[in-house]
């Protein structure tokens, strides 16, 4: 049985009981209609490893979506286009998004943009009004930008910040980073505040082990802090609770090609629209396209072994 004839069969009876355990969701409409969805961010989304955890929870629970998902983050970037320094010390400033942003939105055409920026905004210094005015500024420009193009955008405040400094705490920087970001819901943004629910589960954690970090270096999540952040948007689009007790090794099998077909993409896509930061190239997309049509079928191959053992 081909997959689109597998998935056709086993959706329909999941869709026509779907009212019963559902919950009403507006923001999944933003999801349905999502044909293509970019993240773009720094290091932590070029890492990329909450694009996968999202795309993983996407492709089991609504395998009749499949929008494209495109990682487009790219390290040390900021929204604010600011640049310390010390920054120099790699040989670049840090690249600026909006230096990038009209030709990436013109290639990509997303219906969806997923941001994520701050911890790089502030420059690591302490809070100051020049600094934090160009970070609002950035993020407006982001959204109004993106817009224009035709794409919703959902924010994501940064993430915690957990290095000490015996100088100041750069984490209250990216406090008010985010509670200025939250407080634009107010003007109908879609955000999420992954910081307050970062700090709160870092506290948590620390009652039971104060030596826990979700960073080692204290700024980038490892594996814990991605399904963290990928929990939170999953959050912010679920209908009804994921499916149960999914098979453990296709479900990591789906992962692991996940992850390759999206950093193929990844790379190749900023090689394509260009930047300015010394990167390393991406393969030619017609070469990456075929690379990610192998992935996909895998992809849908696995997702057949789950969606039969739902059905049994």
């Amino acid at each position: 049985m081909c997959a689109n004839t597998f998935l056709a069969r086993w959706l329909l009876p999941v869709l026509l009981a779907l009212p019963a355990g559902a919950q009403a969701n507006e923001n999944f409409e933003i999801l349905k209609n999502a044909k293509k969805i970019v993240f773009l961010g720094d290091s932590i989304t070029y890492g990329g490893e909450y694009v996968v955890f999202f795309e993983r929870w996407l492709t089991v629970n609504h395998p009749e979506l499949s929008p494209e998902v495109l990682n487009q983050g790219i390290p040390s970037e900021t929204v604010s286009g600011l640049s310390e320094a010390g920054h120099l010390r790699h040989g670049f400033p840090r690249p600026d998004l909006h230096e990038r942003l009209d030709r990436a939105l013109k290639a990509l055409k997303p219906d969806l943009v997923i941001a994520c920026y701050g911890i790089n905004c502030g420059i690591y210094l302490p809070l100051e009004e020049e600094r934090f005015a160009s970070y609002k500024e950035g993020v407006q420009r982001l959204k109004k930008k993106a817009e224009s193009h035709g794409a919703k955008i959902i924010f994501m405040t940064p993430p915690v910040y957990d290095k000490p400094n015996p100088e100041f705490d750069y984490d209250e920087v990216m406090a008010a980073y985010a509670k200025w970001l939250v407080s634009k819901r107010r003007d109908g943004w879609q955000v999420i505040d992954l910081h307050t629910v970062m700090k709160k589960e870092l506290a948590r954690k620390r009652e039971k082990d104060a030596k826990f970090k979700y960073s080692r270096d204290g700024i980038h999540p490892g594996a814990e802090g991605h399904e963290l952040m990928a929990r939170q948007i999953i959050d912010l689009f679920a209908i009804r609770s994921p499916l149960k007790d999914p098979d453990p090794n296709a479900y990591g099998r789906i992962m692991m090609f996940l992850r390759e077909r999206m950093r193929v993409k990844r790379d190749a896509w900023l090689t394509e629209i260009g930047h300015k930061r010394p990167m390393r190239k991406g393969r030619p997309l017609a070469e990456v396209n075929k690379i990610a049509a192998e992935n996909t079928e895998r992809i849908q191959q696995n997702l057949e072994t789950i969606l039969k053992g739902a059905e049994e």
